[in-house]
């Protein structure tokens, strides 16, 4: 995979890619050979187990994907039609969707311009008669400033569900998130810290919550009674295999995080002296898992955001641009004008960008990556 600027192939450094070097296709071929693919098998329950655990609450429900474990939650908690819930700007789609399942409202929160996260400072401002839950995300590997949204929340009644999607490991003042809210939510799609090629958990330390995620999360069927269903329930089961393939990333989890942070602190030190580059947030409160190394190009730079990631793209070196602000999204469009009503998360989306940041990566290829920038940069006219 290691690129080199006499290469006549190049082969593409990708953003993301799974480790599968540990116990994943032992515990994989145990499902096969005992015929305990579907949703009932042995995986399920310790991947609950070891992930709850890991995230220090008391409950797991595993589900078959991330977005299902906002929606799942937010159901649970009796979030339902016109209900507002407060939800950051700046972060992939399936926040605000999952709201828009329950018929609910999702009410945009600018993000603060250190932590790239929704900005407490916007929260108060937002809040209705009709808002009933707010999701901070924790973008990018970066944790939100929990103390002043519970406190919020606590102050106005209202329900915190964490989406820690991209977050897995990093800590809120040497806590881990997903244990702050009423419910905290992970995904496990292929690109994520651990991944079981799709999946999801919502964790909480709420034993009335957690058994009303695993009613509905199976129709919604009776304990006692066959084929009995006493409400309308989803189909939101985690198969045995996927389970499987979790619990062997789960043993390996900590040695992933920890090599996300030597690969960002590589990366700090060779885009260090690049006045172009701005390099991501960790504020002393957090501890930042760096699921994508992300950082901004300045707006004096010689060659925009999307003429840099193309130039990249060139010499072999994979990116993503920022997510685009929810608000301009055709289902969510708003009559505002973003840059003015949000102009933190409008500047974030204009200029930031992720670079390759899996596990994998080698200290030669994130070297020849940061090189590669400064040459495109300095050269540009």
């Amino acid at each position: 995979m290691f690129i080199n600027s006499t290469s006549t192939a190049l082969k593409m450094i990708p953003v993301a890619q799974p480790d599968f070097g540990g116990n994943e296709l032992k515990y994989v071929q145990d499902c096969i050979s005992t015929g305990w693919i579907s949703s009932v098998g042995k995986y399920v329950a310790e991947f609950e187990r070891n992930f709850s655990s890991f995230c220090k609450t008391d409950y797991g429900a595993a589900v078959c994907n991330g977005t299902v474990a906002l929606h799942l939650a937010l159901v649970a908690l009796g979030i339902k039609q016109d209900d507002e819930v407060l939800v950051p700007n700046l972060t992939f789609i399936a926040t605000a969707n999952a709201v828009k399942y329950c018929e609910a409202k999702p009410v945009f929160i600018d993000v603060d311009k250190e932590t790239w996260t929704i900005a407490p400072e916007d929260l108060e401002r937002r809040i209705t008669d009709k808002t009933k839950a707010i999701i901070p995300v924790h973008l990018y590997g970066h944790p939100c400033n929990m103390d002043k949204i519970t406190s919020l929340a606590k102050s106005y009644n209202l329900f915190v569900i964490e989406d820690c999607a991209e977050a897995h490991g990093a800590l809120y003042k040497n806590e881990p998130v997903g244990s702050f809210a009423d419910a905290g939510c992970f995904s496990f799609f292929g690109n994520k810290i651990i991944t079981c090629g799709e999946g999801g958990m919502v964790v909480t330390k709420n034993k009335e919550l957690y058994e009303r995620l695993v009613l509905l999360r199976g129709h919604a069927a009776s304990k006692d009674k066959k084929y009995w269903h006493s409400e309308i329930g989803f189909n939101y089961r985690m198969t045995n295999i996927q389970a499987a393939i979790g619990v062997a990333q789960c043993e390996r989890i900590d040695s992933f995080i920890e090599k996300k942070r030597q690969n960002a602190q590589i990366y700090n030190e060779n885009l260090a002296d690049c006045n172009s580059i701005t390099l991501p947030p960790e504020k002393e409160w957090a501890k930042n898992v760096f699921w994508m190394y992300s950082v901004l190009l300045s707006p004096d730079a010689k060659l925009s955001r999307d003429n840099l990631l193309e130039n990249l793209r060139t010499k072999g070196i994979d990116t993503r641009p920022f997510f685009y602000p929810l608000s301009d999204m055709p289902p969510y469009k708003s009559d505002v004008n973003t840059e003015n009503e949000f102009p933190t998360t409008a500047f974030l989306s204009k200029q930031g960008f992720s670079l390759p940041s899996s596990a994998l990566l080698t200290k030669e290829q994130i070297i020849f990556i940061c090189n590669t920038i400064k040459e495109i940069l300095n050269s540009a006219k």
